[in-house]
C-alpha cells in the first residue's frame, strides 16, 4: 500500500484522531498500532462472561444456566451478537496482520471458542422451535459476516474454523431468509431490529458464499420493501438510542441492489435534501454526553455506521455526482467522531464499538 494514499489513524489514551483520510480510496486505512488497541479490547472481552445481557427463553428449571454453558464460543463481550461481531474482528484483524503482535493469541482464541464441540451446542441452542426469532435479524447477519471473513481468507486455520461454522452459517442463512419471506413491512427502527441493515450484510454473505438464491430473495424483497419509499425523515434521526440510521441503511442496502443510473435517481426521490454542495449541518454529528449509560452509548456507535453508510452510498454513485464529495466529506466527519469515542474503561461502549470501527476503517462494505 503506498502510505501517501493511506489515512492516519492516530491511536491514543483518550481515543482516535483522523487525518487525512483519503476521499477516494477503497484501500485499507487500519494501520496496525490501532488494529492492535482495538483487538486487545476484544480479546479482553470475548473471554468476559459477565456483567451479561442474556435475551433466553426459559421452558423449564433446566434452562437456567449460565451464559457460558447456552453459549460456549459466543458467552462474552455482554451479550451473543456483541461475541460474534468481536469475533468477526478477530478473523479480519488476523487476515490483515498475520504477524502482529497479538496474533498469537487471537488464533488460540478462535481455535478454543470455535472447536466442533461448541459450534455443535451453538447450533442445539437454535433448536427449539420457540427460539426462531433468537438473535433475528443482527446477530444471525453478523453470523454470516463471520463465515463470509473465514470464507475468503485461504488458509488451513480459517478452512477449518469455517467448517466447523458451517452448520451455524447454513442455520442463519435459513432463518433470515425464512423471515424475509414473512415479513410484511420494513423494520425501521435504529437498533438491532432494523431490517436494511440485516439485509445488506447478509447480501454481502450471499456474494461471497455465492448463494444466488439468497441473493436474489433479497434483491426482490428490497425492492418490494424500500423501492417506493420518499422523502425520508432524517431530521427525526436520531431516535435517543439509535446505533444505525433507518435512511441511511436503506439507502446502503439499496445500492447493493440497483444499477448505478437508477440507484442515483432513487436516492434524488429518497434524499432530496442531500446537499450538492458543502453543507455541514446537513447531518449533525450524533455522540451521547453519558457514555457509560449500556442504551444512550449507542450514539457513540451510530457516528461510525453513518460514516460506513455515508462512504457506500458514494461509493455507488457515478463519478461526477456533485453529491459524492458532500457523502465522503461527511463521513469523515463522523468516523472522526466514532472513533473517539472508544476506549477500553467504558465497557458499555468498548464491547461493541471496535467491531464497529474495524468494518469502517477495512471499508468491509465495500470490498464484498
Amino acid at each position: 500500500m503506498d502510505p501517501a494514499r493511506r489515512g492516519k489513524f492516530i491511536c491514543g489514551a483518550s481515543g482516535f484522531i483522523v487525518a487525512g483520510m483519503d476521499r477516494g480510496s477503497h484501500m485499507n486505512t487500519l494501520d496496525e498500532a490501532t488494529a492492535m488497541r482495538l483487538t486487545r479490547m476484544v480479546l479482553d472481552n470475548v473471554i468476559r462472561e459477565y456483567p451479561n445481557h442474556i435475551m433466553h427463553l426459559l421452558n423449564a428449571d433446566a434452562d437456567a444456566l449460565p451464559p457460558r454453558a447456552l453459549h460456549p464460543a459466543f458467552y462474552g463481550s455482554y451479550d451473543w451478537h456483541s461475541a460474534v461481531h468481536s469475533h468477526w474482528l478477530l478473523v479480519r484483524v488476523l487476515r490483515l496482520f498475520p504477524r502482529a503482535e497479538c496474533a498469537s493469541s487471537m488464533r488460540d482464541v478462535l481455535e478454543r471458542h470455535l472447536s466442533a464441540d461448541n459450534m455443535a451446542q451453538e447450533c442445539r441452542y437454535f433448536e427449539p422451535a420457540e427460539r426462531v426469532t433468537y438473535e433475528r435479524p443482527y446477530g444471525l447477519a453478523w453470523l454470516l459476516q463471520l463465515a463470509a471473513e473465514l470464507a475468503e481468507w485461504d488458509t488451513p486455520d480459517a478452512r477449518r474454523w469455517r467448517e466447523r461454522l458451517l452448520p451455524l452459517e447454513r442455520l442463519a442463512a435459513q432463518r433470515l431468509g425464512d423471515w424475509l419471506q414473512k415479513l410484511g413491512h420494513p423494520v425501521r427502527g435504529g437498533e438491532h431490529a432494523n431490517s436494511a441493515f440485516a439485509l445488506a450484510l447478509t447480501h454481502d454473505w450471499c456474494v461471497i458464499a455465492r448463494d444466488e438464491t439468497l441473493r436474489a430473495c433479497i434483491e426482490q424483497h428490497a425492492r418490494r420493501l424500500y423501492l417506493a419509499d420518499r422523502q425520508a425523515p432524517l431530521a427525526y434521526e436520531p431516535s435517543g438510542q439509535d446505533f444505525l440510521s433507518p435512511a441511511l441503511a436503506e439507502a446502503d442496502l439499496l445500492r447493493r441492489v440497483l444499477p448505478q443510473a437508477p440507484f442515483a435517481a432513487w436516492l434524488d426521490e429518497f434524499l432530496p435534501q442531500l446537499p450538492r454542495a458543502q453543507d455541514a449541518g446537513w447531518l449533525p454529528l450524533a455522540g451521547t454526553q453519558h457514555a457509560t449509560d449500556p442504551k444512550l452509548a449507542h450514539l457513540d456507535g451510530l457516528n461510525l455506521s453513518r460514516a460506513w453508510m455515508l462512504q457506500g452510498i458514494a461509493s455507488a454513485l457515478p463519478a461526477g455526482d456533485a453529491r459524492r464529495g458532500v457523502l465522503l466529506d461527511t463521513a469523515q466527519a463522523h468516523a472522526q467522531a466514532g472513533l473517539a469515542a472508544i476506549h477500553a474503561e467504558r465497557y458499555a461502549g468498548s464491547h461493541w464499538l471496535p467491531s464497529f470501527a474495524v468494518y469502517l476503517l477495512t471499508r468491509r462494505g465495500q470490498t464484498a
